[in-house]
């Protein structure tokens, strides 16, 4: 499922009203001025194709959902599509310019004259009514000889394409910060499962350690010391779980404002981090010049910039206007469509600048100057989507490599704590032991939950660098 507001209609819609003879500039992709490597250096993966169920693959249906209503009510991508149909208007206002210019007028007068000086002697002046009446049908047109309007024209059709890429890249970026937000409610509410169960472990240690002092077992390890670190422990895990459920509300809030909704903080969503899905292929990198709505609207940003220098130099050309007009003027109203007092024109004037005081040179200075800072933009939007890829892809690997680890690392504190555990209950153990192994258990088992948000967001950084589009 799709957003209620798609570009795509507008560009197709807006490309057909401006006419048929101007087209949209020819790509510049092949000045981007980066060298596209046949491969990844940071992965072997080259097959061809992205994977677009990705967001379904990480959190299911629920995800898919979330997404969805975002798409719709999201106020920075309602924005974003606002700034689409604002472009589909100026390239309709672009290309009218080149099509003649139709007006109705009509207009009536009353006028009275004094003939000041009569009657001689005195008396009433004299003086003449008259009316007049009009109606016509203007004409004006602007003989494009030079080109200059058709080249305006495919500019602003550059603009319209530039911005409905760019809605693309928000539409895609709002899904991946959703996922993002779903994790991270994903991992806050795992990491207070933690919490809570670490604190249910610590007051039955508390509890424990304090029977044992107040029976006065000291060869137990019952002591007054004992039971006061174990109720510290109490304490600083009722903290730990008081940071756990702030963080949940904040992550709750955050995904309500990508939803468009209030921040209450009482969405419901049973978010759980879901298994790490297989690397999505990462295709060649010279595909992605053609696949990133970035860089495709980086592109078209050029293509326009160069359309309007070259207006700039055709405003050295001389503009030919051609105007006329038909109708009828007569001092009786009834006979307003008479023909016989009809009256037309025809007309035509050519404008040819001479001395401006340096502006037209000015002009294409400056829209040069544009055209090369458009260019310079591509140039870094490429290598910035190059870099994205390879970063995804290389922390891939270190994240994999460390989620692992700490995977061993988990397994092996949890039997540490089981061991020490039991050596406490059967009085071989001492309680300093069994503090610091539930301690590294529980925070062996938080990393794990961290790395493992850390990987998957990294998977869906992979993907938006990747300019792989999105199927709910």
């Amino acid at each position: 499922m799709k957003s209620r507001f798609s570009p795509f209609p507008f560009l197709a819609a807006s490309l057909t009203f401006v006419g048929c003879a101007a087209v949209p500039p020819a790509s510049r992709m092949d000045e981007s001025g980066v060298a596209s490597p046949g491969s990844w250096s940071a992965a072997r993966e080259s097959r061809s194709g992205v994977d677009q169920r990705w967001i379904r693959k990480t959190g299911g249906s629920e995800l898919a959902s979330l997404v969805s209503e975002a798409l719709q009510a999201n106020p920075d991508l309602k924005a974003s599509a606002a700034r689409v149909e604002k472009a589909a208007a100026e390239a309709k206002i672009a290309g009218s310019g080149r099509m003649p210019s139709l007006a109705l007028e009509g207009d009536g007068r009353r006028s009275e004259q004094k003939f000041i000086g009569f009657p001689f002697g005195g008396g009433t002046v004299p003086g003449s009514l008259s009316n007049n009446f009009g109606v016509s049908l203007n004409a004006a047109w602007e003989v494009d000889i030079w080109g200059k309007l058709k080249t305006g024209q495919q500019a602003a059709i550059a603009d319209l394409q530039a911005s409905g890429q760019t809605y693309q890249a928000a539409r895609v970026s709002l899904a991946g910060q959703v996922a993002k937000a779903w994790l991270a409610l994903a991992e806050a509410n795992e990491q207070v499962r933690l919490a809570e169960s670490a604190m249910e472990s610590r007051r039955i240690l508390a509890q424990a350690v304090r029977e044992r002092f107040e029976r006065a077992i000291a060869e137990d390890g019952g002591s007054a010391a004992q039971v006061r670190l174990t109720e510290a422990e109490v304490a600083s895990g009722e903290a730990i779980l008081a940071e756990r459920k702030q963080e949940k509300a904040r992550a709750v809030r955050q995904l309500e404002l990508l939803l468009g909704r209030y921040p209450s903080g009482k969405l419901v969503a049973g978010a759980k981090l879901p298994s790490t899905p297989k690397t999505p292929p990462a295709g060649i990198p010279s595909e992605l010049l053609l696949r990133r709505p970035d860089i495709l609207a980086a592109e078209r940003r050029l293509a326009a910039e160069g359309r309007r220098k070259q207006v700039a130099r055709l405003a050295r050309f001389p503009s030919i206007r051609l105007t006329g007009s038909l109708g009828t003027t007569t001092d009786a109203l009834r006979d307003l469509l008479d023909s016989d007092f009809g009256v037309w024109s025809l007309g035509g004037s050519l404008t040819q600048p001479i001395f401006e005081g340096g502006k037209i040179a000015a002009d294409v200075e400056k829209s040069a100057a544009i055209e090369r800072e458009a260019a310079a933009n591509f140039q870094r939007t490429v290598l910035d989507a190059f870099g994205e890829v390879e970063q995804a892809l290389a922390a891939e690997s270190f994240l994999r490599q460390r989620e692992t680890a700490a995977g061993d690392a988990s397994k092996l504190a949890a039997d540490a704590a089981t061991r020490a555990d039991e050596e406490f209950n059967a009085g071989t153990g001492d309680v300093l032991t069994l503090i610091e192994s539930r301690q590294q258990e529980i925070d062996t088992a938080s990393r794990l939950t961290a790395l493992r948000r850390l990987r998957l967001d990294n998977r869906i950084d992979l993907h938006l660098a990747l300019g792989g589009d999105f199927t709910l």
